[in-house]
C-alpha cells in the first residue's frame, strides 16, 4: 500500500500536540517521525495522537532532545538507540584535566528511534548540534554521525533490499545554497568540511538523500530562526533530511517541504519534510 512518511522537529510536543495532530489529520500522513518532544516518556500526549488513530512510540529523558514515531500503518520492533550509539556527559566542573570517570559510559541521549511501520524500517533522528568547533560536543556529533553510518551499512549489508528510512533533523549544512547566507556561518558549526563530509558518507554506505533528489532547487529550507524576522524575510537553512535505502528510494514518488507550518501562532521554528511512497513491488 502507498504510505506518506513525513519528518518534523516540532520544537516541543506538548506546547503543539493540537498543531501537529491538525497536521496528521489535514496532511492524511501515515507515519510521522518526530524530533525535539522536550519531555520525558510519562510526559507525552499519548491520548491525543491514539485518539487520531496513531500508535506511538516515543524515547525522552528530560526537557531536552526526546524523539518519537508516530503510525497508523503499523509500529513494531521498537528501538530507543541504534547499535553502537555514542553517548554524551560533560566532564565534572572540579574533575581534574584527563582524570574522566573512563569505566563509567556516559549516558545515551534521547536522540534516535526506530521502529518498522509499514514494512518500512523508520529512524527518527536528531543529530547532535555541535555547539561550537573544538568543543567536546562538537567532536560527539561527528562520532554520533560516525557511527550511525557503520549502523545503517551494516542493515544494508545485512540485508541489501533493507526498506529504511533515515529521516530528522541533521543539524548539518551541507552546500552553501542550503543557507541563506554562508558567511553567516564561518566558523561555526553546521558547515565545517569534517560534518558536510559525515552527513555525505551515507551515500557511500548505500543511501540516497531522496528530499534533495526530488528538491533540487537552490534556497529551498526547512528551518527559520525566531530571531530577526528570519521567516518573512526568508533568512532559512536546509537542515532536515531523509536518507533512503535503493529500495524504499524506488518507492519514493515525491517529496515535499510543507512550508505553510511555519506560519502562524505557536508554529514551530521547523517545517515538516513529507515523503509520498508507492505501494511495495
Amino acid at each position: 500500500m502507498p504510505v506518506r512518511l513525513a519528518t518534523w522537529n516540532v520544537n516541543s510536543v506538548r506546547a503543539r500536540v493540537d498543531r501537529v495532530v491538525a497536521f496528521l489529520e489535514r496532511s492524511g500522513t501515515d507515519v510521522l517521525a518526530i524530533q525535539e518532544t522536550k519531555c520525558r516518556d510519562d510526559q507525552f500526549p499519548y491520548p491525543r495522537f491514539e485518539a487520531a488513530g496513531y500508535e506511538v512510540a516515543h524515547v525522552g529523558t528530560s526537557a531536552w532532545n526526546g524523539v518519537a514515531i508516530v503510525s497508523r500503518v503499523g509500529l513494531g520492533d521498537v528501538e530507543t538507540s541504534f547499535p553502537g550509539q555514542p553517548g554524551f556527559a560533560k566532564a565534572p566542573a572540579d574533575a581534574a584535566a584527563g582524570d574522566a570517570l573512563l569505566d563509567v559510559p556516559p549516558p545515551v541521549e534521547a536522540r534516535a528511534i526506530g521502529a518498522t511501520c509499514g514494512g518500512v524500517r523508520v529512524w527518527s533522528l536528531y543529530v547532535p548540534h555541535g555547539r561550537a568547533v573544538g568543543d567536546p560536543h562538537y567532536a560527539y556529533k561527528l562520532d554520533w554521525l560516525t557511527r550511525l553510518r557503520h549502523a545503517a551499512g551494516g542493515w544494508l549489508e545485512g540485508d541489501p533490499g533493507a526498506q529504511v528510512a533515515l529521516v530528522g533533523d541533521w543539524n548539518v549544512i551541507p552546500l552553501d545554497t542550503d543557507v541563506y547566507d554562508p558567511t553567516a556561518f564561518e566558523g561555526h558549526t553546521h558547515v565545517t568540511p569534517p560534518e558536510r563530509e559525515a552527513f555525505a558518507a551515507f551515500a557511500d554506505a548505500g543511501y540516497t538523500e531522496v528530499s534533495r533528489e526530488h528538491l533540487p532547487a537552490e534556497h529551498t529550507y526547512t528551518y527559520w530562526d525566531y530571531q530577526q524576522l528570519a521567516f518573512p524575510r526568508n533568512k532559512g537553512l536546509r537542515i532536515d533530511f531523509a536518507y533512503a535505502s535503493p529500495a524504499l528510494r524506488r518507492r519514493v514518488a515525491g517529496v515535499t517541504i510543507d512550508r505553510d507550518e511555519r506560519k502562524g501562532k505557536g508554529a514551530s521554528d521547523h517545517v515538516p519534510v513529507v515523503l509520498d511512497l508507492d505501494a511495495a513491488p
